[in-house]
């Protein structure tokens, strides 16, 4: 509490130069703050500040309404004078209008003040709510999405109150889960974990519901129930139930009922057709984002609406599958069910160079599945005549990239692609070729191609080039060379007239024509009788 009396009278103690301060900055009065303190010593030592602080005294006591500012003119008029100069007109703001008694009216607040709600909205912006987006088992269902998934699973289990068996199973895989028809069996036993040979309502709703299924999209939904419970990835095996159900129920390959082993074959090429287009990483583990990506799901329902199998050209063809497994036949001389580089080399009537057979048996392209040392088996068979039959996809632009990059570094160099021109170079010599020279052929190359980069050739520029897989031909197919370059009149009309089919597709419809006339002629002269008298069987 401040002596007000013992202020008063310590007038002697008043500084005037302290009262006449020229102006100040508010930065000033940051830095002194005791200068701050003085000033209102100053001012309360002051005999008008002193009745003022004593009036307002009084009227605490006796319940006066407060009026800080005074009452009076005269007040008024003391504190304006005794202001001390750093609060002269133009340093401040201006006030607001005044009163008739010439000060602020105050006016009585009802609510927030709009003032004090702007520079709330100022400081802190309304932030946008926004509502979650990703949910780590999938989006859950609303209250309606699952009232009518009970109603159309109890109209599937009316009557049914012992659940379904296996073969009861297929219509509400269709109907209900929007699954291919041959998903059947899958899903049947991933919810009969027993093997009790039968599934009841509480058991598929607890499957469908508690795996969030209901929500899921088509291509997470296979994925799902195709793949083990404890791996993020689908493998070959995890196919096989799929294509036993294919075999077993498809119209369209009924006629292999009774040769087993053929069925088993052509499971097995499909599966491994299915990895070399959609399995881009080659890690023979099949992820989600690589499902989605291909072409899988749209040839499984190709597959479930149409009867004739050989018009499923991606991955199902089972004409497809004839044309791959005889190619096979005809160069494993001994039918031990592997071939060696000598068989390779005549693939094609002799159209690859030794250096690619050799590159190709060095497992630089990829590793072979055959555990026999110095020969290929099936599938590295697949993975090869696919990739050299038709260059225009990307999984063959990578075989064949690697085969060129002997050191791996990821680039092609002139060095490269001239040490597999030398064999070419010498082939055409040997078949009184016109030989074109090395340097020739690379400004051809790099014309075909368009590297970024003038020195070498990178497997983003052989992606980007849609003559990449004429440019391998160069390399080391003579025979293919030497066709692009004469440009067969019926070939390119071919190409015009169905634009959509792959160099595969056409390919295989060639090989399956001619394949199929031999065998009609080979019977005639055997009088019917089956040639194949090996224990794997070439159908027909």
């Amino acid at each position: 509490m401040v002596d007000m009396e013992g202020v008063v009278g310590d007038m002697a103690s008043l500084d005037p130069d302290i009262l006449q301060l020229p102006e100040l900055s508010p930065f000033a009065l940051k830095a002194n703050p005791y200068l701050a303190e003085e000033l209102f010593s100053q001012w309360l030592s002051l005999p008008d500040s002193s009745r003022l602080v004593k009036t307002l005294l009084a009227d605490v006591k006796t319940g006066t309404p407060l009026n800080a500012l005074g009452n009076s003119t005269s007040t008024n008029v003391m504190l304006t004078n005794s202001l001390p100069s750093m609060f002269a007109a133009g340093s401040t703001p201006p006030l607001s209008p005044r009163s008739s008694s010439g000060y602020p009216r105050l006016k009585q607040r009802t609510g927030p003040s709009s003032l004090g709600s702007s520079l709330k909205l100022a400081s802190e912006p309304v932030r946008e709510v926004i509502p979650q987006f990703y949910f780590q088992n999938g989006r859950p269902p609303t209250t309606g999405m699952k009232e009518q998934c009970l109603f159309e699973i109890n109209q599937h289990f009316y009557g049914r109150l012992d659940g379904l068996q296996e073969h009861e199973f297929k219509s509400i895989t269709k109907s209900f889960c929007k699954l291919p028809s041959f998903f059947s069996t899958a899903l049947f036993r991933k919810i009969d974990t027993k093997g009790a040979g039968v599934v009841t309502r509480d058991q598929f709703i607890d499957y469908w519901m508690r795996g969030n299924f209901l929500t899921m999209d088509l291509p997470t939904r296979i994925y799902r129930v195709l793949k083990q419970p404890d791996q993020g990835y689908i493998t070959q095996s995890d196919f096989k139930p799929v294509l036993r159900e294919i075999l077993a129920t498809h119209p369209g390959l009924e006629f292999l009922q009774s040769t087993p082993e053929f069925q088993e074959r052509y499971a097995e090429t499909v599966i491994y057709r299915i990895f070399y287009y959609v399995n881009r990483s080659g890690t023979g583990q099949l992820t989600l984002r690589e499902l989605k990506r291909g072409n899988l799901i749209t040839a499984m329902q190709h597959l479930d609406e149409e009867d004739d199998i050989n018009k499923i050209l991606r991955y199902f063809s089972y004409e497809h599958f004839y044309v791959i497994y005889c190619k096979f036949w005809e160069l494993d001389t001994d039918h031990d069910f592997s071939i060696d580089k000598e068989n390779l080399i005549r693939y094609g009537n002799h159209a690859l160079t030794y250096r690619i057979v050799d590159r190709i048996f060095s497992q630089g392209p990829r590793k072979f599945t055959s555990k026999v040392e110095g020969k290929m088996g099936y599938e590295d068979f697949v993975y090869f005549i696919l990739a050299e039959e038709d260059k225009s996809s990307e999984s063959s632009l990578e075989y064949w990239f690697k085969c060129i990059d002997m050191d791996g570094n990821g680039i092609l160099t002139s060095n490269e692609m001239q040490f597999f021109y030398e064999e070419q170079l010498h082939r055409m010599e040997c078949m009184a070729q016109e030989p074109v020279l090395f340097e020739d052929i690379l400004c051809q190359i790099f014309d075909m191609i368009g590297p970024e980069n003038e020195g070498y050739v990178t497997l983003r520029d052989v992606k980007s080039s849609k003559l990449s897989g004429h440019v391998f031909n160069i390399l080391f197919n003579l025979n293919k060379f030497i066709a692009f370059e004469s440009r067969d009149a019926f070939l390119i009309r071919q190409e015009r007239e169905n634009p959509t089919l792959t160099e595969w597709d056409r390919f295989a419809h060639r090989e399956y024509i001619r394949l199929s006339m031999e065998e009609d002629v080979e019977d005639a002269s055997n009088g019917s009788v089956d040639i194949w008298d090996e224990p794997f069987e070439a159908p027909f």
